[in-house]
């Protein structure tokens, strides 16, 4: 049974819900483009903007450009901010697991694959990702899950060690990579499964999850 002194959140898919198709019809009606266009060109360029290469202007404007619409300066803000609706639909088990884990005592960080313009958004939406010990995002390292550096870098910030750090992550290939540097890994594919994991586990010094049933928001 590991203790656990320190927890890292993935943020999209795990601290948040699912896109918000209403954000996402937002960037099609700017754009004048279709779901499927859309879809390709925004993870054409994402890696770049996750990288820090392209910023949040910079990679709508490679986005736009590319589906024959570049944007004006107030469709980029328009842009800008269905971008940060998109991803930011709060999934409110987990934030409020997380604020049980840090008044408990334990260290708590964020490990998420984020460009510039999206860290700023969720930083000035969410009071409460004030209460992580410490962020890790991609775009301010030039480095992005699954690579080792980055899973290096969160370890040092929550105060390690890996073996006693639990991950959480929406992607398979970022939990193995997790795992690789010794970190406790779970892959979050939906809450009862994360609690079905985290019980099977048997971790020692966490608070349990709520049930989606249960969980309220201090």
């Amino acid at each position: 049974m590991p203790l656990i002194r320190a927890v890292l959140f993935d943020f999209g898919l795990v601290l948040s819900g699912p896109p918000d198709p209403a954000a996402r019809r937002r960037m099609e009606t700017i754009l004048n483009t279709t779901h499927p266009e859309l879809s390709a060109a925004y993870w054409r360029h994402r890696d770049d903007y996750d990288l820090g290469v392209l910023n949040g202007a910079s990679f709508w404007r490679t986005v736009g450009a590319e589906l024959d619409h570049p944007p004006s300066e107030s469709e980029l803000a328009q842009l800008l901010q269905a971008d940060v609706d998109l991803w930011t639909q709060p999934n409110q088990p987990m934030i409020d697991w997380a604020i049980a884990v840090q008044r408990a005592g334990i260290s708590t960080g964020i490990l998420s694959n984020m460009g510039d313009a999206m860290e700023t958004g969720i930083v000035a939406r969410f009071p409460w990702i004030a209460g992580f010990d410490h962020c890790t995002f991609s775009h301010n390292l030039g480095v992005a899950k699954p690579d080792e550096r980055i899973y290096q870098h969160a370890i040092a910030g929550v105060g390690g060690p890996a073996d006693a750090t639990l991950f959480i992550d929406d992607r398979i290939e970022n939990v193995e990579a997790a795992r690789a540097v010794d970190l406790q890994a779970i892959q979050y594919t939906s809450h009862e499964d994360f609690l079905r994991e985290f019980h099977k586990a048997n971790f020692t010094g966490l608070p349990l999850p709520t049930a989606l049933t249960t969980s309220s928001t201090p």
